[in-house]
């Protein structure tokens, strides 16, 4: 384009010759944070409109338990944000959570194991779970999605036959601190999704973990080539994922004091919507906990107002839906817009 004919392009294209001078990098960044932006204001406009449209949104008690209700989607959420960055997915965090929960209810019930060994110990069973990903993808290249469907149904059916379908219950009391307790005015299951976000935020922007997993989601093959061991970070990441999903079905476990064999049915759908819905990419390569954050909290927040307004419980699945379609529709949109851009 000759200098005339850049003066008398119209003021729209301004951004887009702006957008086209900035490094590769740089455009991923701006457009991640575009969605993050996105999703910011839609939250922001559900709290607003809650705390107009029900008194009782904003009460203390209200607002304990979204904070509580949004732990368990949240930590695992953010585990799974770290797949999704490798271009993976894992359906399985729900049935893996579920049966960290009962195992370590079963640990202290059955076998008066103590309250935080045995939190660690369903932590642990999550983490086992996460390992079995990583290898069946790895060794033997089944797709993620076919991989972490199998450890979904392999999950839940070893919950189903440990425990007959029947809950556990005779938990000591202090295990309900976890998942009811507080620490002043602030829930504990907050401070669980503070730690566990600092710690996030650490391993994707500070180690070789995180900057390996931004790598092998943009080209794995380019990552492969260029040395990165993608086998062992991939398993490494799974392994987080499942550990995360254990103690987040520890905290779920906590809140009703007992370990309950149905737990985490469709939860995954809630987790992926929720990294996805902020910013997280499909297609791999771009994600962060701040953006993960936002999208549990968004999902939590439509949920709580959904019960607050009396809105029948599928018209909320419905809605969880068509959000997750609109976060994937405006995911394809942008990357299509950065390629047009990379190759022009």
């Amino acid at each position: 384009m000759s200098a005339g004919e850049e003066r008398a392009a119209p003021s729209g294209g301004l951004g887009r010759r702006l957008t086209e001078r900035l490094p590769e990098g740089t455009r991923e960044r701006l457009s991640e944070a575009v969605s993050q932006l996105a999703a910011a204001g839609a939250l922001i406009v559900v709290f607003v409109y809650l705390s107009i449209a029900s008194p009782s949104f904003l009460s203390s008690d209200n607002l304990f338990n979204v904070g509580a209700q949004t732990a368990v989607t949240a930590i695992i959420a953010m585990g799974m944000t770290l797949v999704i960055i490798t271009a993976g997915i894992d359906l399985s965090v729900g049935s893996v959570a579920a049966l960290a929960g009962v195992f370590g209810a079963q640990m202290m019930s059955k076998y008066g194991v103590p309250v935080i060994p045995a939190i660690l110990l369903g932590t642990a069973i999550g983490g086992v779970c996460g390992v079995g990903n990583g290898l069946l993808i790895t060794l033997t290249g089944i797709a993620p999605f076919i991989a972490t469907l199998g450890m979904m149904s392999v999950a839940r059916g070893a919950l189903e036959v440990s425990t007959n379908a029947v809950a556990v219950f005779g938990l000591p009391d202090n295990f309900q601190l976890l998942g009811q307790g507080q620490v002043g005015p602030i829930p504990i299951p907050v401070l669980c999704i503070l730690a566990v976000a600092i710690a996030a935020h650490i391993v994707l922007t500070r180690t070789r973990l995180g900057r390996y997993s931004y790598a092998i989601g943009s080209n794995p093959e380019a990552a492969r080539l260029s040395g990165i061991g993608t086998g062992r970070y991939l398993v490494a990441v799974y392994t987080i994922c499942g550990a995360l999903a254990g103690f987040g079905g520890m905290i779920a476990a906590s809140r009703v004091n007992s370990g309950q064999p149905n737990f985490g049915i469709g939860l995954e759908l809630d987790v992926i919507a929720a990294a996805v819905i902020g910013g997280a990419s499909l297609f791999g390569g771009q994600g962060t906990v701040v953006g993960t954050l936002i999208g549990a909290f968004l999902i939590a927040l439509i949920r709580n107002g959904s019960v607050l307004l009396n809105i029948n419980l599928f018209v909320q699945t419905i809605v969880i839906g068509v959000v997750i379609w609109l976060a994937v529709i405006w995911d394809g949109f942008r990357r299509r817009k950065l390629q047009s851009i990379e190759r022009e």
